[in-house]
């Protein structure tokens, strides 16, 4: 049974799928996937964050899901409200119905994307009380408005972004403490879009988590990424995700951070 639990510093995530190999491509040429390696680096990942304090609530297995794993398309978090998604690909909608009694036992209120609106978490970007909005293959005109009429009421400000070069908004740009918005340039349809932005050397540094003001969780995969962030005064801590970039993935979709 599910119960209500205080939200501060939950990590939300589900174990992946032995079927993940089979996961949507959009962007990337297929290659192998080797889902022994894939449990033991998202294993890896969870327990960063056990290593500095967070509550982990793991999700029930999805295993028909390949997909499953990538939690932070399901549902996105904002102060009291929790906003279950309407995924873009039809083969990932039946995420949600395990994501829905999570996302309530976190006490907070839930909405939901209702058809034809379509919009998934990994194109959700909040830069302090900014949400930019990617307007991608999996987020539709519909879904963004959707995600207007309930935030602007609450006093958050919504800018939609084009992205035509990468899966999902945050494949192509995060943001760190400060609110610098960060990005590869090859992924990154238009950088005026955002007020502060920084240009990182890797594909794999596109995609940080904010642990905290100081401290940032980047893939292993991009040292050259890790040490520009360093040079600024920030705290990196990396981990491998390689089986989960081949499939699109990045260190921010692997989970929901609730605070």
């Amino acid at each position: 049974m599910i119960t209500t639990e205080p939200a501060h510093r939950t990590l939300l995530v589900r174990p992946p799928s032995p079927a993940l190999a089979d996961g949507e491509l959009t962007h990337l040429e297929r290659v192998p996937v080797d889902a022994a390696l894939a449990a033991a680096q998202w294993a890896r990942y969870v327990d960063v964050f056990r290593d500095l304090g967070w509550a982990v609530r793991e999700l029930p297995a999805a295993d028909q899901h390949p997909d499953g794993v990538f939690v932070e398309d399901t549902v996105v978090v904002f102060d009291d409200l929790a906003v279950l998604t309407r995924p873009g690909a039809l083969s990932r909608r039946g995420e949600i119905e395990s994501m829905r009694p999570v996302a309530a036992a976190t006490g907070r209120e839930v909405a939901e994307i209702t058809e034809p609106g379509t919009l998934e978490g990994g194109d959700i970007l909040k830069v302090g009380r900014t949400v930019y909005v990617g307007r991608t293959l999996r987020t539709d005109a519909d879904g963004a408005a959707q995600l207007r009429a309930l935030l602007e009421p609450r006093g958050w400000t919504v800018v939609e972004v084009p992205v035509t070069k990468a899966l999902h908004l945050k494949t192509a740009v995060t943001a760190l403490p400060d609110g610098t918005v960060i990005g590869y340039p090859p992924l990154v349809d238009d950088p005026s879009v955002f007020e502060t932005f920084l240009a990182v050397p890797e594909a794999e540094g596109t995609a940080v988590v904010v642990l905290d003001r100081d401290t940032v969780l980047l893939s292993e995969g991009a040292p050259g990424t890790a040490a520009l962030l360093r040079e600024r005064g920030l705290t990196v801590r990396t981990t491998p995700v390689s089986e989960f970039e081949k499939l699109e993935g990045c260190v921010t979709c692997l989970s929901v951070r609730v605070r």
